[in-house]
């Protein structure tokens, strides 16, 4: 797909309801509703992509993957702290 810097427009349609909610979360941001609507559509973009990316791996090398992806984890000191940390939003 070509490159282009030139800025072009994007209609859509939306119900008045799913409006205000962009419009609350992008003031809450201090972004404008366009900001706030490219970047979500440009992230989501990014996921759906990245999620069907495929790489290709031969035999052997599969095997140690999945090796890898079944092996327990590697207990370690900062492992640890981490999972014992309590989360920010936690009250007290």
């Amino acid at each position: 797909m070509a490159q282009t810097h030139e800025a072009t427009t994007i209609n859509i349609r939306a119900k008045a309801r799913q409006r205000d909610l962009i419009d609350q979360a992008a003031e809450r941001l201090g972004r404008s509703r366009s900001d706030f609507m490219l970047d979500a559509s440009c992230k989501a973009a990014e996921d759906v992509l990245l999620d069907q990316t495929y790489f290709g791996l031969s035999e052997d090398r599969f095997a140690a993957f999945q090796a890898m992806l079944d092996a327990p984890p590697v207990a370690s000191d900062r492992l640890r702290r981490t999972l014992l940390a309590k989360a920010p939003w936690t009250p007290g």
